[in-house]
């Protein structure tokens, strides 16, 4: 089940962060990639990097909560790569606030691009894949997919979704030999906190530092990503931390909740 010598990929959230880091990745095996993004400097700045490091892109704009938009990422793979092996649905986005105290606005905007834009995107390739027998979906969640937040309660319930999506995706497209990968990173830097909303300076401050450690940044998810994708895994938990809480959740949640996620979490 692993991808072809030189595969072709479709990857969302391409402009920057982990989006960028994969196709990068994926560049170093001579991949075709199409790069979808609401920005498009961003793009065309991971096309010349993809170019640089042996690989060829080509961009599209692309807003993944509109279901038209990514619809249209079938045809265009067909015509720019001449098909596809791999849909990597990671754009993601995060708004900062209590429940009741976010706004509904700002919630649906999180799980309009965290979830409705994965589902969207596994709606749109899944009958392909069925078709031809073949291909693997990486889809982006994280480890707040599996533990709670707090203040974070939109993007946990996206992840958490994404996880579940991911699994029972995975049972659907087994018999037709398709593969699903969901990835669970914890923190690391990315352009989320940037772009995201309702962050005060010192939730920002918190969030970056955690994000800032060295050696287990973008490059080194994404390789440890297109691993999981070529051994066939199911869950793709990079970090040492979030495979510990992984294994915790599991194992005494009760304790994991109240206790060490509390403290180490209710800071933010």
């Amino acid at each position: 089940m692993s991808l072809p010598k030189q595969p072709r990929a479709v990857i969302t959230g391409a402009a920057s962060g982990l989006g960028r880091a994969l196709a990068i990745e994926l560049a170093g095996r001579h991949a075709k990639l199409l790069l979808a993004d609401l920005n498009d400097e961003g793009s065309r700045e991971t096309a010349r990097l993809v170019a640089d490091a042996g690989g060829e892109a080509h961009t599209v704009r692309c807003d993944v909560s509109r279901s038209d938009d990514v619809a249209a990422l079938v045809g265009e793979a067909d015509r720019a790569l001449g098909g596809v092996d791999l849909v990597v649905n990671n754009a993601g986005v995060s708004a900062f606030g209590n429940i009741g105290e976010l706004s509904l606005e700002d919630w649906s905007w999180v799980m309009g691009v965290n979830l409705w834009g994965v589902i969207h995107g596994c709606h749109a390739f899944a009958p392909r894949f069925r078709e031809q027998r073949s291909g693997h979906f990486l889809n982006v969640a994280s480890a707040a997919g599996f533990l709670a937040v707090p203040g974070a309660a939109s993007y946990c319930v996206t992840k958490a979704g994404v996880v579940a999506l991911s699994e029972t995706l995975r049972l659907e497209l087994a018999p037709h030999g398709v593969g699903v990968t969901v990835l669970c990173p914890t923190f690391f830097k990315t352009m989320i906190v940037e772009s995201g909303r309702n962050y005060d300076a010192k939730r920002k401050a918190v969030v970056e530092k955690l994000m800032g450690r060295k050696g287990l940044q973008a490059d080194y998810v994404a390789r440890r990503a297109i691993e999981a994708v070529d051994a066939g895994l199911l869950y793709a938990v990079p970090h040492s931390d979030g495979r510990w809480f992984w294994r915790a959740k599991r194992a005494m949640p009760e304790l994991l909740h109240h206790g060490v996620v509390s403290r180490l979490l209710g800071k933010l």
